[in-house]
C-alpha cells in the first residue's frame, strides 16, 4: 500500500509535470500514429489503437520512467510488405501476436543485451534505408495522388517500367493543388520552426501546428476556393464506432503459410532492436540518469504487441521521437506516457469528427520530415569520414534493403561488418624466421598458444610460398590447442613437400592421416 505522504507527493508531481507533458506527447503522437498507419498501408485507426495500447498498458509494465511506446516508423516497411503479401488482416494480427510472444521469450531468457551485438553502422544503415522508403512512399500522398500503388514492395519498383513510368499520365491527372499547397506550407513550418524568430511559438509541437493548419486550410478551401478543396479520399477516416469492427486473429496462418513464422520473428527482432536502442538513448537524455531494465522492457513490449495482435493494432516499440518530446515537456514519471494514452482514446471516443478533417497530405509531410531526419546527408558524410570499415557496411545495408528487404539488408550488413572486424583485429597465431647454412635455407614456424581455423588460410599460403629444396621446422611446443583444420593443412603439406624437395620436421604437432582429409 502506498503511504498518504507518497500519494500526495506523486499527485503533486503528476499535476505539476506529468499531466502537461502527457498532453504535449499526445499532440505529437496523434499525427504520427495516423501517419505511420498511412505509411504501412493499414487502416488509420490501427495506428491510434497502437498508441492507446502503448500508453495505457506498456507504460505501466515498463521499467522506463520516460519512454513512450507506439507504432514506429522503423517497422513501416516490414508491416507494409506483410500486409501486401497476405492481404488478410486477421492473419496479420496473428503475426503481430506471434512477434509479441517472441519478444516475451527474449525478455524471459534475459536477452535484453542483444542490441549490443549489432554494429552501429548496420543499424544506422537500416534506419537510413527506412527514411528513403518513407519519403518515397509518402511523396504521392503529399501531392494528393489518390492511388500510390506503383510501389508494391521493394524500392526498385519505384523506378520499374511497370510501375512508375507507365503511370505518369494517371499520376499527373490525380495531382491535387490543394494537397500540394498544404504539403509545401507544412514543410515550410518545419523549416521555420528551427529559426530563432519563432522561439516564442516553439512551445507548440510542430506536428500539432501542421495538422491544425491543414484542417484550417481545408476548411478555407471548402468555403472560399472549392477547386482546391480535398475530397474524402484525401482526408483521415476514423470509423464512428471504432470497437464495433473488432476482429479475431487467424492463427491458422502459421499452419497454412510457414513463412508467417519468419514474419513474426522479423517483426519481433526489429521491434526489440528499435526498443532497446531507443531506451538506451532515452536513458542518456534523462536528467535524473535513471537506467531502464532492458529485460523487463522486452517483456513489457512483448505483452503490448500480443495485445496489439488481438486488438488489430499495428506493432509497437519504444519511440525516441515521442520519448524525447516527453522529456522536453518536463515529464517525470511513467504517468506522462499513461496520460498521453488516455488523451488518445478520449480523442477517438469524443471528437472523431475533428480527426476526420485532417488532410492526409499534412500527415505525409510529417512522415517526409521524419524520413529525412533518418537519412539526412549529414549522416552519410559523417559515416564516410569514419572510413570504409564503417561506411561500406552502412552503404551496403541501405542498398540491399532498398532492392530486396529489410532482413536481407541487415543480415548482409552484419556479415560485412564481421568480415571487417576479423580482417582488422585478427592477428596470426604464429611467427616465422629463416636461417641459411651451407646453402640450405631453414624456415622455422613457431605456433602460438591457440591456433584456430582462422589461421588455416594464412598458414596454407605461407607454406605454399616456401621455395623448393628448403627445410621447414613447424614447432608446436608452445601451443595449447591446434584446430583440426590446421593439422589437416600441415599434414597434407608434408606429403606434397617431398615432390618439391622440401624436408619438413614437425615438433609437438600431431600428424593426421592424409587419406582422412578427402
Amino acid at each position: 500500500m502506498i503511504s498518504k505522504r507518497k500519494f500526495k507527493y506523486y499527485s503533486r508531481l503528476f499535476l505539476k509535470h506529468d499531466l502537461s507533458a502527457g498532453l504535449t506527447v499526445f499532440f505529437v503522437a496523434l499525427p504520427l500514429c495516423l501517419g505511420i498507419a498511412l505509411a504501412s498501408g493499414a487502416p488509420l485507426y490501427t495506428g491510434i489503437l497502437s498508441g492507446v495500447i502503448g500508453g495505457l498498458l506498456v507504460s505501466l509494465l515498463s521499467g522506463s520512467p520516460l519512454s513512450v511506446s507506439g507504432p514506429a516508423a522503423g517497422l513501416t516497411t516490414v508491416v507494409g510488405a506483410i500486409l501486401l503479401s497476405y492481404n488478410n488482416y486477421p492473419m496479420f494480427m496473428a503475426i503481430v501476436a506471434g512477434a509479441g510472444a517472441f519478444q516475451l521469450l527474449l525478455g524471459a531468457l534475459k536477452l535484453g543485451s542483444i542490441a549490443n551485438y549489432f554494429p552501429s553502422s548496420v543499424i544506422k544503415g537500416m534506419l537510413a534505408a527506412i527514411g528513403v522508403i518513407l519519403i518515397s512512399k509518402q511523396f504521392p500522398v503529399a501531392i494528393g495522388y489518390g492511388h500510390p500503388d506503383f510501389w508494391s514492395k521493394e524500392f526498385i519498383n519505384l523506378v520499374g517500367n511497370t510501375h512508375l513510368f507507365t503511370n505518369i499520365e494517371e499520376f499527373y491527372a490525380n495531382l491535387s493543388s490543394g494537397a500540394l499547397i498544404i504539403t509545401l506550407l507544412s514543410l515550410a513550418a518545419y523549416y521555420l520552426w528551427e529559426k530563432e524568430f519563432f522561439d516564442k511559438v516553439r512551445f507548440v509541437p510542430v506536428p500539432l501546428f501542421v495538422v491544425g493548419s491543414g484542417i484550417a486550410l481545408q476548411m478555407i478551401f471548402k468555403q472560399f476556393v472549392p477547386a482546391l478543396a480535398l475530397n474524402s479520399s484525401q482526408l483521415v477516416h476514423i470509423p464512428d464506432h471504432l470497437f464495433n469492427s473488432f476482429m479475431f486473429p487467424d492463427f491458422g496462418v502459421f499452419k497454412e503459410h510457414p513463412d508467417a513464422i519468419k514474419s513474426s520473428l522479423l517483426i519481433g527482432t526489429l521491434a526489440s532492436l528499435e526498443t532497446l536502442l531507443s531506451v538506451e538513448a532515452i536513458d542518456k537524455l534523462d536528467p535524473w540518469h535513471r537506467t531502464t531494465p532492458t529485460n523487463r522492457e522486452l517483456i513489457a513490449q512483448g505483452i503490448g504487441n500480443m495485445v496489439c495482435g488481438f486488438a488489430g493494432a499495428l506493432p509497437i516499440t519504444a519511440v525516441i521521437v515521442r520519448s524525447s518530446a516527453n522529456i522536453d515537456a518536463g515529464g517525470r514519471t511513467k504517468m506522462s506516457a499513461f496520460t498521453h494514452g488516455a488523451f488518445m482514446i478520449g480523442a477517438v471516443m469524443l471528437v472523431p469528427f475533428v480527426i476526420n478533417q485532417i488532410p492526409l497530405a499534412a500527415l505525409a509531410s510529417i512522415l517526409v520530415v521524419t524520413g529525412f531526419k533518418l537519412t539526412r546527408p549529414k549522416l552519410y558524410r559523417s559515416m564516410f569520414k569514419l572510413g570504409w570499415n564503417q561506411f561500406l557496411p552502412f552503404l551496403i545495408t541501405i542498398v540491399v534493403i532498398l532492392f530486396t528487404d529489410l532482413l536481407m539488408g541487415v543480415s548482409i550488413g552484419l556479415l560485412l561488418s564481421i568480415f571487417f572486424l576479423i580482417r582488422n583485429n585478427y592477428k596470426a597465431d604464429y611467427d616465422i624466421s629463416k636461417e641459411t647454412r651451407l646453402g640450405i635455407t631453414t624456415y622455422t614456424i613457431k605456433m602460438h598458444t591457440n591456433v584456430t581455423f582462422l589461421d588455416k588460410s594464412r598458414i596454407k599460403e605461407l607454406l605454399n610460398n616456401i621455395p623448393h629444396y628448403s627445410e621447414v621446422l613447424i614447432d608446436g611446443s608452445f601451443t595449447k590447442t591446434i584446430d583440426h583444420d590446421v593439422l589437416e593443412t600441415i599434414s597434407e603439406y608434408c606429403v606434397n613437400a617431398k615432390r618439391n624437395g622440401i624436408e619438413v620436421h614437425l615438433q609437438n604437432i600431431e600428424r593426421v592421416n592424409v587419406s582422412d582429409i578427402h
